[in-house]
């Protein structure tokens, strides 16, 4: 059996000033884990979508998600809303 590492992708959305999301962060094993801790720390709220960390580590770092994306990384924007609107 293959020990996969834990992968993490990072998305910053400013609708007043970003045309789209940015890939702000990514990487695998000690750097998913970074993300991860750092998000944390700053209460950013975490999903768990391994596809979603897979296509999303393709993309350039701070390079806009491409239109394909739009509705998966939609999905986890209102989930972030959700969670962030629960916890005020």
């Amino acid at each position: 059996m293959a020990n996969k590492r834990k992968r993490a992708a990072a998305l910053r959305y400013r609708p007043e000033i970003d045309l789209a999301p940015t890939v702000v962060a990514k990487g695998s094993g000690n750097i998913a884990e970074k993300i991860l801790q750092i998000a944390k720390e700053h209460n950013i709220p975490l999903r768990e979508d391994p596809q979603l960390v897979e296509v999303l580590s393709a993309i350039d770092l701070h390079q806009n998600i491409p239109p394909e994306l739009y509705k998966a990384v939609a999905e986890v924007l209102a989930f972030v809303y959700r969670v962030t609107k629960q916890d005020s």
